[in-house]
């Protein structure tokens, strides 16, 4: 079995000294942005508690996304909105979020480690990794920064349509949310192509305050 820092230490000893860890949230979601992280960590320091973002607590992530912040040789967010991710679909929706994430960091990473798939239209060498966030200190620091941003704006969005309840479900399919949709119809945040939401001829009704 791999240990979580098996891909760093092989290309750290290959001449890669800047990798980036990048990871995505919110694909599954029915409403909102699918937003991705990239992170460069500096190799030295003692990551053993960044852990994927699924697995730990909201207090946990937020106390980390604030270290992973604060010791990172740099951090870059993308996202792609509703909109658009019902034009290209999730799929593409998703690439380009990673992608806009890479973009936006401040330097160029010498390899990417990319969660679950290779990563096309990116310059340095790519590793795709299945569960790459359990797999990869720097994947999973990316999936934290990713979640905290990613729940932070679902917080905020809920004041905007408050019948949803999207600050406790971020937006995922949760009963909750499907009776919401079934009540009130979709929001202009909801995912019009994703199973479980209904029809857009609702779409912008009695959604708001």
């Amino acid at each position: 079995m791999w240990s979580r820092d098996y891909f760093e230490k092989t290309l750290l000893r290959h001449g890669f000294l800047t990798i980036a860890g990048v990871d995505e949230v919110g694909r599954g979601a029915l409403a909102g942005p699918v937003v991705a992280a990239a992170v460069v960590l500096d190799g030295q320091g003692d990551y053993g508690d960044i852990r994927d973002s699924k697995v730990l607590t909201p207090r946990r992530r937020e106390g980390l996304a604030a270290r992973i912040r604060a010791e990172a040789l740099a951090v870059g967010i993308g996202s792609v909105p509703e909109s658009e991710i019902d034009s290209i679909n999730i799929l593409q929706a998703t690439h380009k979020a990673m992608r806009n994430a890479l973009a936006s960091l401040p330097l160029v990473p010498d390899a990417i480690l990319v969660d679950g798939f290779w990563l096309s239209g990116v310059s340095p060498h790519c590793i795709g990794i299945i569960d790459g966030d359990a797999l990869s200190y720097s994947i999973a620091a990316a999936s934290i920064i990713a979640k905290v941003h990613r729940d932070a704006l679902m917080t905020a969005l809920a004041l905007d349509y408050p019948h949803y309840g999207f600050d406790r479900h971020k937006g995922y399919g949760t009963r909750e949310h499907l009776q919401a949709l079934a009540l009130h119809g979709p929001s202009p945040i909801h995912r019009l192509t994703f199973g479980g939401v209904p029809p857009a001829l609702a779409r912008g009704g009695d959604h708001g305050r």
